[in-house]
């Protein structure tokens, strides 16, 4: 069996795609080929999920269309002689490069006018399918869900991990509790920078080493933290100046990570350590951290889960009201 992973193009709803993964490997045997179609960014994450084989670069832009480019790429892909397409994003565009490719199964959600280029589509009943997981995991069960699904797990690269240490001039004598403050999908998903800050000043004073963690994007979110921090001795910006593989392998020597509803809470988790995950617009009912090691942080006010990018509000109480203590709490009195 030969299978073609289109994958999504969250940081988050990739690493929770390995679980489908798992299910091929236990469906159809280990000697099953499951090579991935990916943005070129993640192609190294990627390649730390060992059920895969091979890892083909999606070149295009975030909304490119480039029909001709698809078809050609679909031809390239032909070569391969694929079994069968899993299409988890839901878009008509991702359903294209399978269907060029002439891939005898292709399978997913009915979505955006997919009828024909799917030819194994499954209309999403979302009381059945809370979860995402649940929904990647049907797609090789018959639209159901799976008895078992079995979480993200990704191996951290020990000799990567010094090295990207050596080079940030980092060590590891005081415990490490990483920051990730970001969510790409907007404010109604991110504490607090203040709360952060205040934070990061109980845990410095407590004898922690503080990480903040993001991409060069959150630049701007990390600058106000160690802007708003009033110790700063043992709080490190790391934002921007690691890549996505870089940061699997940093959060992994992590004590805890304390992480909004975001790609990297997903990727803590996966790398098996303690995480704190703080809950304002999104519900855990849908994108829970997949851990047992993981502590969700939510408020359940009356306006939330909205699901909003931003508080129609205007007042983000679900994410004020969140106080830097109980987050230290939920850090320290576990391990005290």
């Amino acid at each position: 069996m030969k299978v073609l992973i289109i994958a999504p193009s969250w940081v988050g709803d990739m690493v929770m795609s390995q679980t489908l993964l798992k299910q091929l490997k236990s469906k159809y045997g280990d000697e099953t080929v499951i090579d991935v179609l990916v943005n070129s960014w993640a192609k190294d994450v990627v390649k730390r999920m060992p059920e895969v084989n091979q890892v083909h670069c999606n070149p295009f832009a975030h909304g490119e269309l480039g029909l001709l480019k698809r078809f050609q790429l679909g031809r390239q892909l032909a070569s391969f002689a694929y079994d069968q397409a899993y299409v988890l994003p839901n878009s008509l565009k991702s359903a294209l490069i399978p269907f060029f490719a002439r891939i005898s199964e292709r399978i997913g959600f009915i979505g955006e006018m997919r009828y024909g280029l799917l030819n194994t589509a499954y209309k999403l009943d979302k009381t059945k399918l809370p979860l995402m997981i649940d929904r990647f995991c049907a797609l090789a069960n018959n639209g159901q869900k799976p008895v078992q699904i079995d979480y993200p797990n990704f191996t951290a690269d020990l000799n990567n991990q010094a090295n990207v240490l050596k080079s940030l001039a980092l060590g590891l004598e005081k415990p490490v509790i990483c920051l990730c403050p970001a969510a790409e999908y907007g404010p109604a998903k991110r504490w607090p920078t203040e709360h952060f800050a205040s934070l990061a000043d109980l845990l410095q004073t407590a004898g922690y080493q503080v990480w903040v963690m993001g991409s060069a994007k959150d630049a701007d979110i990390s600058a106000k933290i160690m802007e708003e921090a009033k110790l700063k001795a043992n709080l490190h910006d790391l934002c921007g100046k690691t890549n996505l593989v870089d940061v699997i392998d940093l959060l992994a020597a992590a004590k805890v990570v304390v992480s909004n509803d975001s790609g990297l809470m997903h990727v803590a988790c996966a790398v098996n350590v303690p995480v704190i995950a703080i809950y304002g617009s999104s519900s855990p009912g849908f994108t829970p951290p997949l851990s047992d090691k993981a502590q969700i942080i939510k408020l359940d006010l009356e306006c939330s889960p909205c699901f909003e990018r931003t508080c129609k509000f205007n007042h983000y109480n679900c994410l004020q009201e969140i106080t830097p203590s109980q987050i230290f709490d939920a850090i320290v009195l576990p391990n005290s």
